[in-house]
């Protein structure tokens, strides 16, 4: 997982690639908005599909024209859709925050055995690369124990254990993080709260180790997906370390 230099803001979420301007003020319904061209949309969806592989690649951190590059368009199609990279970052890390709370959900409403819904999740997640594009601020970790303000939901821990909590605009000696706006905490907080509706009900069936949190999931799901030139060694590298680890995360008995 790289994350690197990107800063976004609340308010370039209102520039957000993919949104078009409505018709004010020409006598249309100015609540509707004016379909993009199929020449635009497809250049959109190769920006998007690009932004996803480059990043994924290479961390926020790459530049904006190896996007073009890897999308076959001009520099100047991407800005014209996405006004600055900070745009481009947060459509892509939303998107993944969304996609993995559906895979989360998905897991929790299909799976009736705790341990088999947790682990499907895992391997959902890992098999899909959104290891490398989790958003920061969902890495954004501490290993304090007692640290303020955890955006963990319910963890509960055995007594003088240290819990890895996930909290709110610490800094991390790996990476510059954005910063995080409202929307993105929105989403953050979703995730946060089905992941750990799947982690309490493992832990509950005694299937799950009781020191485990929430961000240690999300920390397997990071780890688990190294970034692998070629597709089918990065795909059994996956597989291999995601058992290790889910061997890592299982309760033995006493």
């Amino acid at each position: 997982m790289h994350v690197q230099d990107s800063h976004w803001s609340p308010a370039s979420a209102l520039a957000a690639g993919g949104m078009t301007m409505s018709a004010a003020g020409s006598g249309r319904d100015t609540s509707r908005t004016t379909p993009l061209r199929v020449d635009a949309q497809r250049n959109l969806e190769h920006v998007l599909r690009a932004a996803r592989e480059v990043f994924g690649e290479l961390g926020y951190g790459a530049p904006m024209e190896d996007v073009a590059r890897r999308a076959r368009v001009g520099v100047g199609t991407v800005y014209r859709r996405f006004p600055s990279k900070d745009v481009l970052v947060r459509r892509i890390a939303e998107e993944e925050t969304s996609r993995l709370t559906d895979q989360a959900r998905a897991a929790l409403g299909q799976e009736d055995e705790p341990w088999s819904a947790l682990s499907r999740f895992l391997r959902t997640s890992v098999a899909s690369g959104a290891g490398r594009l989790l958003p920061p601020q969902v890495l954004r970790v501490s290993v304090e124990d007692g640290a303020s303000g955890p955006r963990v939901p319910q963890q509960r821990t055995q007594p003088g254990t240290t819990e890895l909590r996930l909290v709110p605009d610490q800094p991390v000696a790996v990476a510059s993080v954005p910063a995080v706006g409202a929307e993105d905490d929105a989403g953050t907080s979703a995730l946060l709260e089905v992941v750990g509706q799947l982690v309490d009900r493992a832990r509950a069936a005694g299937e799950l180790r009781a020191d485990v949190s929430v961000s240690d999931v999300l920390l397997v799901i990071a780890t688990a997906a190294p970034s692998l030139p070629d597709a089918a060694q990065q795909a059994a590298a996956s597989a291999r370390l995601l058992d290790i680890l889910l061997e890592g995360l299982r309760s033995r008995p006493a």
